[in-house]
């Protein structure tokens, strides 16, 4: 997946977070040490769903519900017109009865390119059957 300008710029305006590091492309070039602009940390870990919906499907499931996060860290910024994918690692399932079950993965953002990873995240999501 590719972060554009539009799509930093529209998380901007949903979130009110105007700063100049992500939407003025002009001064992004001028003063930041990334030479443009860079993608809200927020807006990388927001694609999480969408990435590591990617990367495996699981048969019998009819819901998939965020449950959190146990760790987080922002590594590396994403500079615009970068692309991100993620890398997903099984941890351990946690059967909470009546057919749901607790799923908890290593995730790893990696930038195209990039020698460090945009975030690293110990993420949760409860499956349904």
């Amino acid at each position: 997946m590719t972060l554009d300008q539009a799509r930093i710029t529209a998380f901007a305006d949903a979130t009110d977070d105007q700063q100049w590091i992500h939407v003025d492309t002009a001064r992004a070039a001028a003063e930041s040490p990334f030479g443009a602009p860079v993608a809200h940390g927020f807006l990388t870990l927001s694609l999480l769903p969408r990435l590591t919906g990617e990367v495996f499907n699981v048969a019998g499931i009819t819901t998939r519900i965020n449950y959190g996060l146990d760790r987080l860290r922002f590594i590396a910024p994403v500079v615009v017109d970068s692309r991100v994918r993620a890398a997903v690692t099984l941890s351990g399932i946690d059967d909470r009865g009546d057919g749901r079950h607790l799923v908890r993965t290593a995730v790893t953002i990696e930038i195209e390119g990039g020698d460090k990873p945009a975030l690293l995240a110990d993420s949760l999501t409860l499956y349904i059957e």
